[in-house]
């Protein structure tokens, strides 16, 4: 039989070397792998290349490491949270590829999927197509290195010729997630806003490592109810219920409605 549990983080991420690639759940703080963050971030591993939708928060997430300065380069949609990754950034630390969302998204799936690349409406007409986007600069401001042209096709979609540019997928060295249930053999349940990035970020990466609230044994998850199939999961363990979640914001009325 097929286990893929490991006893824990550290021995799930001990393998994870300097310079490498990642892709890693979340939706601002909804289902960062934090457990396995933290490990990574005690094992001392560096010169980190992630790829995930945001980077956390100055303390939590992914935001972390990136306070420790472990990480070279961030693909990601949206960074607005993190002052840290701003200073960074800025000051040529930190490279970034901006990428807008759903491009990000279908790019890892792609790439978890076989695709080597695609065709979007999406960033055509912009920087995005046509190049000069910042993506490191220069202690003294101007721009170390920006973001190269990409190909625009035109293709007659419905009858009507439209633009479209070529985004190549992502795969990663490793992929870390969380979830909500998972069994022996990797098959994954995800809970709701953690169900945005986290089955995309495990299927980019060639090892994934993902880590679950609770651990049940083959057959106790309904096979209709699976939001990631253990092909794509090589590593997994278990972080218990009560494993600490942030919220980015939070927000109440004023009205006393």
């Amino acid at each position: 039989m097929i286990d893929k549990q490991w006893a824990s983080a550290q021995e799930a991420v001990a393998d994870i070397a300097d310079g490498s690639s990642l892709a890693v759940g979340g939706f601002g703080l909804s289902g960062n792998p934090i457990a396995l963050i933290e490990a990574l971030l005690a094992q001392g591993t560096s010169d980190l290349s992630i790829v995930s939708n945001n980077c956390g928060v100055d303390d939590w997430g992914l935001g972390i490491l990136l306070g420790a300065q472990r990480i070279r380069k961030m693909t990601s949609s949206y960074v607005g949270e993190n002052k840290e990754f701003e200073r960074q950034f800025l000051s040529g630390e930190l490279e970034l590829e901006l990428t807008p969302q759903g491009t990000l998204a279908e790019k890892l799936r792609a790439g978890g999927s076989g695709i080597a690349a695609f065709y979007t409406q999406t960033g055509v007409g912009t920087q995005v197509a046509e190049g000069g986007l910042p993506r490191r600069y220069a202690p003294d401001g101007s721009i170390a290195v920006a973001s190269p042209v990409k190909d625009v096709r035109t293709f007659a979609v419905d009858g009507t010729p439209r633009e479209y540019v070529l985004e190549e997928a992502i795969t990663t060295d490793f992929s870390l997630v969380h979830a909500l249930r998972g069994d022996r053999h990797g098959n994954l349940v995800f809970n709701k806003a953690a169900r945005n990035f986290n089955p995309l970020a495990a299927m980019a990466g060639r090892v994934c490592i993902a880590q679950v609230e609770e651990l049940v044994e083959p057959g106790a998850l309904d096979p209709d109810g699976i939001h990631l199939p253990g092909v794509f999961v090589h590593r997994i363990i278990e972080v218990g219920p009560g494993i600490s979640k942030r919220i980015e914001r939070r927000t109440v009325t004023t009205d006393g409605a």
